[in-house]
């Protein structure tokens, strides 16, 4: 018989994930977790969003238990849970024996007495650990002569039997299925005579390893959900705290143009008070010079009519008098306007207003549709509209590059052959757009700020770069009329043809690899998951198509009834692996599970669209659709209850 280890018993399904020791009390919720009744409780106290809910959400997957009687205080919601009949049966069959052989090498009745002996032999009926001596004395006992006693070479489980743990001599050899419990013919007769289904030991052993396997193997998909749950959990942190740090630098930088405009502002009155003290002081200094000229000549006139008078000589006096200005002598001096003085005016109570109102922007929690409890608000719609257009615009596929912290969306524009770029920068709206001598089709976002776009009509595919004006870098012309193109690594395309194939391209332009799709002749739209996956889609065929990148199927979505696809197009996928998929006709954007299980309808024609073809996420989590000669850009919000 193999070796029983009991620690790795307890370890694995006898042990509370809340207090991490052995359980006690164990009460088992819906989604077949167990944990001690008191750490459930306390757990459920900390959430005040279960008891508002009414219902127990699991510590370990969130998954919520529903209650009979919920009206009830919240220690009776724990009363209530029961353990798992494989729990309680473990419980019941293998921790008296546990706590009974604390020293696997060593004599159990010894050990009660405080003594230490090595144990040599194990009585499987009374599940015990004995010395030589102990032994012998067991061996001489009326009850415990005749029972099985087996050499202790290793280990005292070795040779356990399967005991009932009630009635110690009597092996368990029968299963009560409406018990759920393994027990021996006494209990059957006694405890389990109203049971409806007993069956053997052996003929359960297969139902019990079965569902067992079965429930392992839910559990190993349960704990490989949850690992992707924690490492996603962990990279939305990560992302999180980066984005919280551009966030405050474009804070801290919107604070500084504010501070730069208001040093700007001081700047230009210092400036007007300089000039005003310059021009006005060169204006009165000029005036004193001819002021002091005067003074100059005046004393000269002064001197020498003082001197003819002092003289007494009449012919210097008629002299100088006959000589004398009339007007001059007559004048008065008036005295020259002040100039104007520079005063500075401020109203602190209207600064102050101004400053209270000053915002510098908005800081937003912006949820992301992964969350299925979200709902999509319009944020803004782009007008695709150009002077130049021929007529009006027919987007096709759309995309957003980041260039230099500006972020540029990217159109195909099929009724005027355009590629159509718009950003904005200090303020302003710019659109640009390249030319070409066909219609556009669909965009693969490369890696950096550049595109390339399929051009199937002439058998071309251009690769541009965003700079964030549209140029051109290069133009591959193919063999094949390729649609839809994606990017599948930083070394090859993945594009469709309107021969019924799929083809792995190199970047420029051989086929590496080709494989048909089977469901999906020529796809309009492929995507790529972030596990390099493809899914088509085609405005013909009623399915979606998950592939491999070597074109072995993974899923097919082709829902009936209500929810069947008319014309289904652009496809995106979330950080979380849902995808999102246009339908043209319907005017839909439905949501769909990794597993292409149907989610929700993120937006209808009621909410505005008409006619979506293209779609993308950008980086904040913002959605982009086309519709008609628009863009509309949705964000996602969660209202509160409250």
């Amino acid at each position: 018989m193999a070796t029983f280890d009991y620690k790795k018993l307890t370890g694995n399904h006898l042990t509370c994930a809340i207090c991490t020791t052995v359980f006690t009390d164990p009460a088992t919720l819906q989604c077949n977790h167990t944990f001690c009744k008191a750490c459930l409780l306390k757990y459920i106290k900390t959430h005040p969003e279960a008891i508002q809910d009414k219902s127990i959400q699991c510590p370990s997957c969130r998954q919520l238990t529903k209650l009979t009687t919920p009206d009830r205080p919240v220690e009776e919601w724990v009363s209530q849970l029961k353990p798992s009949h494989v729990i309680q049966g473990l419980m019941d069959d293998f921790l008296p024996a546990m706590h009974e052989v604390q020293d696997d090498s060593g004599c159990n009745i010894c050990t009660t007495q405080g003594k230490t002996s090595p144990a040599c032999s194990w009585c499987s009926i009374c599940d015990c650990a004995f010395c030589d001596g102990c032994l012998k004395m067991h061996s001489v006992m009326p009850m415990s002569r005749d029972h099985e006693v087996a050499d202790l070479p290793n280990h005292p489980k070795t040779n356990r039997s399967f005991m009932c743990n009630i009635h110690r001599d009597e092996k368990l050899k029968v299963f009560c299925k409406d018990c759920r419990k393994a027990i021996c013919t006494v209990c059957c007769s006694i405890d389990h005579r109203k049971c409806d289904e007993v069956d053997t030991i052996e003929s359960m052993v297969p139902i019990v390893k079965e569902q067992l396997t079965n429930q392992m193997k839910q559990l190993t998909v349960n704990m490989a959900a949850a690992k992707k749950c924690i490492d996603l959990r962990k990279d939305t942190i990560l992302d999180m705290k980066s984005n919280a740090q551009n966030i405050k630098d474009q804070i801290r930088n919107a604070g500084k143009t504010l501070v730069d405009v208001i040093v700007k502002k001081e700047k230009h009155l210092i400036d007007d008070v300089d000039e005003f003290c310059h021009n006005h002081s060169q204006k009165l200094q000029s005036e004193v010079a001819h002021q002091e000229d005067e003074l100059q000549l005046y004393q000269q006139q002064y001197e020498t009519t003082a001197s003819a008078v002092t003289s007494n000589c009449e012919m210097d006096m008629f002299a100088i008098y006959e000589s004398m200005d009339e007007a001059t002598d007559h004048r008065q001096m008036d005295n020259p306007p002040a100039p104007g003085r520079v005063v500075f005016t401020h109203n602190i109570d209207k600064l102050s207003k101004e400053v209270d109102e000053l915002r510098l922007g908005e800081v937003e929690v912006v949820h992301d549709i992964s969350d299925r409890h979200s709902s999509p608000v319009l944020h803004h719609s782009i007008d695709f509209k150009d002077d130049e257009d021929n007529c009006d615009p027919s987007l096709h596929d759309v995309t957003v590059v980041m260039v230099n912290g500006i972020k540029v969306t990217i159109v195909a524009d099929c009724g005027n052959n355009k590629l159509k770029t718009y950003y904005t920068l200090n303020s302003k709206s710019f659109h640009k757009h390249l030319l070409f001598s066909d219609y556009p089709w669909q965009i693969a976002k490369l890696s950096g700020s550049q595109v390339a776009v399929t051009i199937p009509d002439i058998n071309e595919i251009v690769t541009v770069d965003i700079t964030p004006d549209p140029i051109v870098l290069s133009t591959l012309n193919t063999s094949k009329q390729y649609c839809a193109l994606a990017y599948l690594s930083p070394s090859q395309l993945v594009a469709g043809t309107y021969a019924d194939n799929v083809d792995i391209l190199d970047m420029a332009g051989n086929v590496l690899q080709s494989f048909n799709t089977g469901l999906i002749g020529s796809p309009d739209f492929i995507h790529v998951t972030s596990d390099k996956n493809l899914i088509l889609s085609n405005e013909d065929v009623h399915s979606l198509v998950s592939l491999t990148s070597e074109g072995d199927p993974v899923f097919t979505y082709t829902p009936t009834g209500d929810r069947t696809l008319t014309c289904p197009q652009g496809i995106a996928t979330t950080t979380t692996g849902d995808i999102l998929l246009v339908d043209e006709t319907s005017n839909n954007v439905t949501q769909l599970s990794e597993s292409m299980q149907f989610v929700r309808y993120v937006l209808q024609g009621q909410d505005g669209l008409h006619c979506p073809d293209g779609i993308c996420l950008d980086d904040d989590g913002l959605l982009y659709v086309t519709s008609n000669r628009y863009v509309k850009v949705y964000t996602f919000r969660v209202h509160s209850n409250t």
